[in-house]
């Protein structure tokens, strides 16, 4: 190949990627917005065909895993089984600080979002509430996700959420315990369960346990993953 050529299939792979890393993000926040407004079929919609969510130490295997998910359980938990928005019902979900990372083939990535959820009832309808739950409260976690092209779409191919925190908005984090605890009990037996339970050195403790959540991406500056208690190695790449 020519020089012209090289540099050619050089900014073609770039623009490509950059295609690729919004399309990826758009399909994300779009995840976001179905889930705020209660449309659980457009949630699945952009799973690959095996995809899975993980959730509460629990995986969640397919189409009609993800509709029990966000359809059965989701629904019937916060909505009474009604779709779309619900008069006096907030569950905002943002989804900020995107690192996605595109494998070389171009068909396969990774991405790792922060979510931050406000979510309650108001007074008009605190009767609906759930039991256990707050009027009103904060949740906060981590996604590290993976993603697939399939016939030349972006879809999700497993959404891993790992909570973080929960906290009453009235007693703040301080004093909360998380409201939701991990799956210990899969489906059928449990109508609403997961398929499987992730094994038990996986399992997610909530808050006020903390842990750490592997990063999927690459050192920006240093271009290599470290891992945890890894520091050493760290500092022996510092000046």
């Amino acid at each position: 190949m020519s020089d012209a050529d090289t540099r050619l299939a050089a900014l073609e792979a770039r623009v490509t990627e950059l295609e690729d890393l919004n399309a990826i993000r758009r399909l994300q926040w779009a995840y976001g917005y179905y889930i705020d407004y209660n449309r659980p079929e457009e949630v699945a919609g952009l799973f690959a065909k095996d995809g899975a969510v993980v959730f509460l130490s629990g995986e969640y295997r397919g189409y009609e895993g993800v509709m029990r998910l966000y359809g059965t359980w989701f629904q019937n938990l916060f909505t009474g089984g009604r779709r779309g928005p619900v008069h006096g019902l907030l569950l905002d979900h943002f989804q900020l600080q995107d690192v996605i990372t595109i494998a070389p083939d171009g068909l396969t990535a990774k991405g790792r979002f922060r979510g931050i959820l406000a979510g309650g009832w108001h007074d008009d309808i605190v009767g609906s509430k759930p039991d256990g739950m707050p009027q009103q409260f904060w949740e906060s976690g981590m996604y590290e996700n993976d993603y697939v092209k399939e016939d030349g779409v972006w879809k999700i191919k497993r959404l891993d959420y790992l909570m973080q925190w929960q906290a009453d908005y009235e007693t703040g984090w301080s004093k909360t315990v998380a409201h939701l605890q991990p799956a210990v009990v899969c489906y059928p037996e449990n109508p609403v369960g997961p398929d499987v339970i992730l094994p038990e050195k996986e399992v997610r403790q909530t808050w006020p346990h903390r842990q750490e959540v592997p990063m999927s991406f690459a050192h920006p500056v240093l271009a290599k993953s470290f891992a945890v208690g890894d520091f050493t190695r760290l500092q022996e790449k510092w000046p």
